[in-house]
């Protein structure tokens, strides 16, 4: 899954951006709201973390944007403001959380965790087709009885497929959900990590579950 952090301290915004990545999300970066309105605009993001005050645009003025912008993308609204109003003009001005700092890393996760459990978004933390299970919060992957170790890249290609079974995935679909927006898009890492993800997952006398559909993508089904 793919997240935009959305912050103008430095130390902070590579705090969060290595904390998430590190839990397997895919994350863009921006340091005023003004470019982080935009990169909402113009990519595909499962959530949107950003901060109350900053340079160009607000938090709120860059919610509005996107929200009239027809982004639809879960916002996270991070501030050092508790008082009761401006809550509540956060949440007005169109974000479906707000957490005051100083949080606490773990919080920010079950609230990322809370948001994406909606009903257009329900995200489960076990995922699995036959016989092959991935674990999002134990961060495990087996086939049967036997453990298989993934990088952190692989892991992340593997659960958006099978956040996505049985449909057909193109290139820019996993591009927009796994890698950031730092990856050469004429390169050939899809394919060299869909071929490291076979090698790893589909065992001899087991049934093959990652198809590629030729002009297409690739999904992973019990059959092609």
């Amino acid at each position: 899954m793919r997240i935009l952090v959305v912050e103008d301290q430095k130390d902070i915004r590579e705090l969060l951006k290595s904390n998430l990545e590190a839990e397997c999300f895919a994350v863009d970066t921006a340091e005023d709201g003004e470019v982080g309105s935009y990169l909402a605009r113009s990519n595909t993001y499962d959530c949107i973390i950003m901060d109350y005050v900053m340079p160009k645009l607000d938090g709120c003025a860059a919610c509005k944007e996107m929200r009239s912008n027809n982004v639809s993308t879960p916002i996270i609204i991070l501030s050092v403001k508790s008082e009761p109003l401006t809550k509540a003009e956060v949440l007005d001005s169109g974000a479906d959380d707000y957490l005051t700092k100083p949080f606490s890393f773990e919080e920010l996760k079950a609230r990322i965790r809370a948001l994406l459990r909606r009903p257009a978004q329900v995200v489960d933390n076990v995922l699995e087709i036959d016989d092959l299970t991935l674990d999002t919060r134990g961060h495990s992957v087996k086939r049967g009885d036997r453990d298989i170790y993934l990088t952190r890249k692989e892991f992340m290609l593997l659960e958006y497929l099978l956040r996505n079974k049985r449909i057909v995935l193109s290139r820019g679909n996993i591009m927009e959900h796994v890698w950031d927006m730092n990856m050469d898009t004429f390169s050939n890492t899809i394919e060299s990590h869909i071929l490291s993800l076979r090698k790893k997952v589909e065992f001899p006398n087991a049934l093959k579950l990652i198809h590629t559909i030729p002009g297409m993508g690739y999904k992973i089904d019990l059959k092609k």
